[in-house]
């Protein structure tokens, strides 16, 4: 399977997540809602990796937009490998395309994408992207 899809940007960051028994729902595959788990887990460990502020006091990003596409359930057990993109950076967001697949990437689970804003605390209004971030995403 290709790691980096014609349909998504440049691959940021690559996180293998080893399945735990208790992401399972009664049909015995992991509940949907873990998938935005992972997806959550991915975007920090990203955003750590950048080695500069990304949060502050004074700014901080938000979730504005999600879209998953469900496509193959995750059976239990197993391993997972959760892809971010960046798809497109603005002034003030970023959208990061994101796949859950297989750990061999031969499956692919699903694929989306979300949108962070970043906003300055006081005002609640939008703000620039971290360096970082525009830095990173847009290389």
């Amino acid at each position: 399977m290709n790691r980096e899809p014609a349909e998504h940007g440049k691959l940021l960051h690559s996180l293998p997540i080893e399945l735990r028994w208790r992401d399972l729902d009664a049909f015995n595959h992991v509940n949907n809602s873990n998938f935005m788990t992972y997806l959550e887990e991915a975007r920090i460990r990203w955003f750590e990796s950048l080695g500069e502020d990304w949060v502050t006091e004074a700014i901080a990003p938000l979730l504005a937009a999600v879209q998953m596409n469900y496509r193959h359930p995750i059976p239990y057990p197993g391993a997972i490998v959760v892809e971010l993109t960046a798809d497109r950076v603005g002034t003030s967001s970023v959208t990061l395309g994101h796949r859950i697949t297989s750990a061999d990437g031969t499956v692919l689970h699903a694929d989306g994408h979300v949108v962070m804003v970043w906003i300055d605390r006081g005002s609640g209004r939008p703000t620039a992207l971290p360096d970082a971030v525009r830095r990173i995403a847009g290389a």
